[in-house]
């Protein structure tokens, strides 16, 4: 007889219950406020957000069988306007026969506006109780109407010791892998529950596959550390180039350049090349962050970030890594100062403000002799006429006269400039 082909192991071993449920004890234990929804009170719309992997889907189909709700579920990915309708529809046949209804969308930042503006009806109505699973930050991806009306719920990776725990269990449950009478090595396990990186399906499916190919040896199926890496080989690293985590790690990387911690910045550069970045993409940044963390502290760091945006293109990957590296703990090693930066907005905010204030006659070009017969340069004192290449004269508008945006720190190469502009700036004063 041909045997049944079955689920994946992951779908099997799906929690029915709170008891079963996994993870998230800051929503689900026994002072979370979902548990305490489940047992007191009505269910809200909600938000469920997180990694995959980390019980969103599961724990709305608990919460709809716990509280004896239908409960109607599809994917933002594969549904569209036909399917809203379709369920929508299937949800008041429910509302007339008095029963609540659960309507989980998977996925849903991948609905536009339109499609999540659908649901905004029934959710005021009653019609339904919308749960939206989302790996995405709901502030970008979810519109304000619906964020208004649901209340969003952070979702985190799971340990290695609650992915341990769901290893386990799938081993030894009749739903799991119990017929095959698996001899998991804890090194295997504990593998498995590091390069799953928190997502217990991906820790499941590993484990699946490692099973099901081992030789039955005498009604035992043996699985070593080796074998879990044979399988895994190489595990992607989450780098979704339009997600919140793309921002994530090039935040995380920037803050450790400017907050001087080439270890943790190189720590963070690795993550997002291992993961696919594109490596000119950071090198751009860093071209950014010298001149803007670094600065005149440090005029090489510029230099050397440029040079490295050049390498990059050059040479591309996997050497490139080099030139980045390097770079990388050059920048972070620099002194820091953000005074050309700061210097540009103190003078971006008097140009706004006071419009187009007319330059000064004596710092206008003159090319034409009709222009200096009506004034244009007249007054011009040349600097490199007078000792020191330095002669007090107004440079500034009459309006802002006196107003000055730069101020050096006593950092690093800056140092040396602020005692050069201390010294002008004397000069000056006595005009």
């Amino acid at each position: 007889m041909k045997k049944v082909k079955l689920p994946p192991l992951a779908d099997r071993m799906r929690p029915r219950n709170l008891d079963e449920f996994v993870g998230q004890d800051h929503l689900v234990g026994p002072n979370g406020p979902i548990r305490k929804m489940m047992e007191e009170a009505e269910i809200p719309s909600m938000i469920f957000w997180g990694p995959p992997g980390t019980g969103k889907t599961t724990l709305a189909r608990i919460i709809a069988d716990t509280k004896g709700y239908a409960f109607l579920s599809f994917s933002a990915v594969l549904s569209g306007v036909k399917e809203v309708r379709e369920a929508i529809e299937k949800a008041r046949i429910y509302d007339w026969q008095g029963k609540r209804t659960i309507l989980f969308v998977d996925e849903i930042h991948r609905f536009n506006k339109a499609q999540q503006d659908a649901f905004l009806p029934y959710i005021e109505k009653g019609t339904i109780i919308l749960i939206g699973a989302t790996t995405e930050n709901p502030s970008f991806a979810v519109i304000s109407p619906l964020l208004s009306r649901a209340i969003v719920y952070n979702f985190y990776k799971l340990t290695p010791a609650q992915i341990k725990l769901i290893i386990n269990r799938a081993l030894t449950d009749e739903r799991g892998l119990k017929e095959y009478n698996p001899n998991v090595e804890p090194e295997a396990i504990d593998y498995i529950a590091e390069v799953a990186d928190g997502d217990a399906r991906v820790a499941l499916n590993i484990l699946e596959i490692a099973v099901l190919t081992s030789p039955d040896r005498n009604g035992t199926r043996h699985v070593g550390v080796d074998k879990i890496k044979e399988i895994v080989k190489e595990i992607p690293l989450l780098y979704d180039r339009k997600g919140e985590e793309y921002y994530n790690l090039i935040s995380a990387f920037i803050k450790s350049l400017r907050g001087s911690d080439p270890d943790a910045a190189l720590y963070w550069l690795a993550r997002m090349i291992e993961a696919g970045a594109d490596p000119l993409y950071i090198a751009r940044r860093m071209v950014i962050l010298a001149s803007e963390d670094i600065g005149n502290a440090d005029p090489q760091a510029l230099m050397l970030a440029v040079a490295c945006k050049e390498a990059v293109e050059f040479v591309g990957l996997p050497e490139c890594v080099l030139p980045l590296a390097q770079t990388v703990i050059y920048l972070a090693l620099a002194p820091k100062s953000n005074t050309a930066m700061s210097a540009y907005e103190k003078a971006a905010h008097d140009a706004k403000q006071h419009g187009s204030i007319p330059v000064p006659m004596h710092l206008r070009q003159a090319p034409t002799k009709w222009m200096k017969e009506w004034g244009y340069k007249k007054g011009y004192k040349y600097p490199h006429s007078y000792p020191e290449g330095i002669v007090p004269q107004d440079y500034l508008p009459e309006q802002l006269k006196g107003h000055r945006y730069y101020f050096p720190k006593e950092v690093g190469f800056e140092a040396e400039l602020k005692r050069r502009l201390d010294k002008i700036r004397k000069l000056m004063d006595r005009n």
